[in-house]
Formats: structure tokens, sequence, C-alpha cells
């Protein structure tokens, strides 16, 4: 078993300097800790997490709040996988806080008893008190997502407004002009859930740009859902020929639907998923093309924002928007073209 004289005799450094790029008890030049975990690492050294925390008077713990602890798997699997590793190679342990935005009293109690360092959360609400609680106990955090207002709040996000625009051009692109777009939950909605208020207006915003109608349809994550919802559709617009899905669940439904009125994909309608990831895109037959929602870089960003207000030395995490990117599949192609559907004016 390794030993931190191994580390330090590997790393080039002193034993003191490796015991201080682990306890955190004085600063230490970014390239010299990274060379000190990059010797930890390949040496498999596991330095004594208790120890640790009486020699620096932190916990070493980053928590994660992220409310659907049974629905991580996924694109949200991207995400809590990518800050796991992350706090690992930095020496810290992740733990889950599954707290809703209704639940801060509960995150109150944590923060006051200073059970983590610092706090990452997911599934931010435009406006959330889970925030507010968090900077009224002086914890360190950073949103993966954003609050209305992040002029002084640390964050990392997806660029929806971007994103979107991309998806709705691409469809446009390919002679698309009757496209629907199926959103999370109306209780998210009216919760302020960040990803699906700024999506819906970015829809809204892209497909008016284009000169098209947009329509829209808010549903719970469910695949029964996702069927009713695109039946509903359907029967608005008999023309349709597009529908861009941001519920992973619903997406399945979106699929069933169209198989059981007879409507190929993407022959009579095409499918774009924006907002997941090409793995969940090929559960579907045919594989769905989707939006790929940067979980694994938001995530590394997170911490490292995140660890960079813990230590001084690190260097500081600018907030950053990061679109999705476009992976074919084989769920879209071009409009359908027949006389037979009709054209709006």
């Amino acid at each position: 078993m390794a030993t931190i004289t191994d580390v330090a005799r590997a790393a080039g450094v002193s034993v003191s300097t490796v015991s201080y790029a682990i306890s955190g008890a004085r600063p230490i030049r970014p390239e010299t800790r990274e060379r000190i975990h990059a010797a930890m690492h390949t040496l498999g050294f596991q330095p004594n997490a208790m120890a640790r925390s009486l020699a620096s008077r932190r916990s070493r713990v980053i928590a994660l709040i992220y409310p659907q602890i049974g629905g991580i798997g996924g694109t949200a699997g991207e995400f809590v996988g990518a800050v796991a590793e992350r706090a690992r190679d930095a020496g810290y342990q992740l733990v889950l806080w599954p707290f809703r935005a209704d639940q801060a009293d509960d995150i109150r109690n944590l923060a006051r008893q200073r059970m983590a360092d610092g706090v990452l959360l997911m599934e931010v609400c435009l406006d959330d008190e889970r925030i507010d609680v968090l900077e009224a106990a002086e914890v360190p955090y950073t949103m993966i997502g954003r609050t209305r207002d992040v002029a002084d709040r640390p964050s990392v996000d997806i660029d929806f407004a971007s994103t979107m625009a991309t998806a709705v051009s691409h469809l446009v692109g390919l002679g698309h002009r009757h496209i629907a777009f199926v959103n999370h939950s109306a209780d998210q909605i009216k919760a302020g859930y960040g990803p699906a208020v700024r999506s819906a207006a970015a829809f809204d915003e892209c497909m008016t740009a284009h000169g098209l109608v947009p329509l829209s349809r808010t549903c719970d994550d469910s695949p029964v859902m996702g069927r009713a919802v695109t039946a509903d559709l359907l029967d608005t617009d008999p023309g349709l020929t597009a529908i861009v899905t941001m519920n992973e669940l619903a997406t399945f439904g979106v699929y069933a639907e169209l198989a059981s009125r007879g409507l190929s994909i993407p022959g009579d309608v095409s499918v774009l998923g924006v907002v997941t990831s090409p793995g969940v895109g090929t559960l579907s037959y045919p594989p769905l093309t989707t939006m790929h929602s940067p979980g694994a870089e938001l995530g590394r960003l997170a911490v490292d924002c995140l660890l960079s207000q813990l230590d001084p030395a690190r260097t500081p995490v600018p907030n950053q928007l990061i679109p999705c990117v476009l992976e074919p599949g084989m769920s879209i192609g071009p409009a359908r073209t027949d006389q037979d559907v009709p054209q709006r004016p």
C-alpha cells in the first residue's frame, strides 16, 4: 500500500507539501497540487478522511442537492457521475441531499451544522429559497442551473436559448414548418423550474423568428402522458411534421402514439430530443436524434467552481453557459411534402 512518502517522491515534493495539499492547511500552487493528485491517483493512495478533517477543520465533504434520488439515470446520471469523479479526484467525498425547492428549512439545519464544506445544487428554480438559505448561512455553493438573477451567484448551466435555436433551425432547414414542443410538466413550469421555463420561451422565440406558429404542450414525466400529449398535438395540427421533446420519459410515449396511428419516424413525423443523451436515444427505435446535454462537462465545471471558493489558490471559474450538441440518430428527416397534408396560410 502506497504511503504519503511514496506520493511525495513520485511528485517530486516534500512530505509536508503533500500533507498541505491533502489538508488544505496552506495554499499550494495549482500545478503542484495537480502533480500531487496525479501521483496519488497513479499510486492508489487514499488519505485518511478523518485525519484530513481534523487537520484542516474541514469535513472534506461536498453535498449535491438533487431532489429526485430515485430518478438518477440517463442524462441526470452524467451530471452526478461527473460531479462524484471530480470531487473524488480533488480529495472530497460526495453526499446527496434530496431536498426539493420547498424544503429549504432542512437545508438550513444541515448548513448550520456545517455538514459539508460546500454545496452543489441541481434542479434550480428561478426563485429558489434553497439558495437564499445557503447564502444566509455563508456556505459556499455553485448552481448547476440558474436562478432568475445570477449576477453575483456562481453557476454553470445549459445555454437553452442557443440549444433551442439550433434544434429549430435544423428542422426548418429540412423543410419543417409545423413543429411542436413537448416540455416538462405544468407543475414544473408553475414552480419556476429553470430549464422548463427557459426552453419554452426559447422555442416560442425561435419559431416566431422563422415566421412560424409555435405549438407547445406541458407533459408529466411519463410515457402514458407522452402518448396523450402527442395525440392532442396531432389532433390540433394534422399537418404536424416534427416534434421536439425535452422530457425523456414522455418521448417513449411520443413514439408509441405515432406508431399506434401508423405514422412512421421520420417519414411522417420527425422527433428530436433536446437536453438528453445519446444513451437515452438508443433506447428507442429508430434511435432518437438528440441535442446532447453537456452533463459531464457541467458537472466537472461546477465542482471546479466550488473548489475555487474553498481554496483561494485555485483559479476562479466564471459563470458559464454551454449549449447542447446535435448528435445524429435516425429519427429526423426531411418534412413530408404530400399534398393531402393541410397547410396553414
